[in-house]
């Protein structure tokens, strides 16, 4: 565990995280990747990597959650500069909104101007099945709270009209990274879907009422986490591009109990095409800005 000195101010304690983490791994990242639960093994493709353990970043926050890691891996893919994360942290932990997205600034901090954000989620959509990739088109948040609470650190906008106390969210989730990522999934012939993801509080598994209420609102996938992430993201003006793995069918969906074990044997099975998808993926989105190449 780092023992330095953490100061209180947001902005002052992310910058201090990516202080550190310069300080151990000169080359600035341009991609982050959150690898949620049963995708960890993804970092494993990082070269030249550098893996810090959570608990050595200054106010980095611990993940306790069983598939993941807690580590942050940099180094590159395909050629391009990539710091990934092996494992979040969450809100039904007891962690603060403002703790669950202090990787996701600390990444903006480093350099980042895209994000891979990746989890493990439920079917809701009756036309999916166990092992369905879906990339996120949208979220409704349902987790009764939001990210940029509070007051408004305008230091965090990296970009121009970012770091706003309003800001927009109608493309969230990038068009033009998921037109890419359409192409390259058909070119490796890898089956890849759309939906809106649905985030609730957790840590409970939802009732089939609530499902059935979910997919009423338009919803296709329920998980507990990466719409967070996925605000602050924006609100720095990180461009984002967001996949579900369908690791279980929602409550009442069919009839069969779910565990977490579940979820991670399904990442373990789908993880070769994963894996695939990712590694021809990147250099793909990252040739959209030049400098993130080298």
């Amino acid at each position: 565990m780092h023992e330095q000195y953490i100061p209180q101010d947001q902005y002052t304690r992310a910058l201090a995280a990516a202080d550190y983490i310069r300080s151990v791994h000169l080359k600035a990242p341009a991609l982050g990747i959150i690898l949620g639960s049963g995708l960890g093994n993804f970092a494993s493709q990082v070269e030249e990597a550098t893996t810090i353990s959570y608990g050595d970043i200054p106010g980095w926050p611990l993940s306790t959650v069983p598939g993941h890691s807690g580590k942050l891996v940099l180094g590159s893919i395909g050629g391009v500069s990539a710091a990934v994360m092996q494992g979040r942290v969450h809100a039904y932990e007891g962690y603060s909104m403002a703790e669950v997205t202090f990787p996701t600034r600390v990444l903006g901090l480093l350099g980042c101007t895209q994000l891979i954000v990746t989890n493990a989620a439920g079917g809701i959509n009756t036309s999916f099945s166990e092992g369905t990739l879906v990339c996120i088109s949208d979220h409704i948040n349902l987790t009764g709270t939001n990210a940029a609470l509070g007051a408004n650190e305008p230091r965090f906008g990296l970009r121009p009209s970012t770091g706003e106390r309003f800001f927009d969210m109608g493309t969230a989730y990038s068009p033009r990274l998921r037109t890419i990522a359409h192409l390259v999934a058909d070119d490796q012939q890898i089956a890849l879907t759309d939906g809106v993801y649905l985030a609730v509080l957790g840590p409970s598994f939802e009732t089939p009422a609530e499902i059935r209420a979910f997919r009423t609102l338009g919803a296709d996938l329920v998980g507990m986490s990466t719409v967070h992430e996925v605000i602050v993201a924006r609100h720095m003006g990180i461009e984002v591009l967001g996949f579900s793995l369908v690791t279980n069918m929602a409550a009442g969906v069919v009839d069969k109990s779910i565990h977490h074990e579940d979820v991670m044997e399904i990442g373990k099975r789908v993880e070769v095409e994963f894996t695939q998808l990712l590694k021809a993926l990147i250099p793909q989105i990252a040739s959209l800005h030049p400098q993130n190449v080298g």
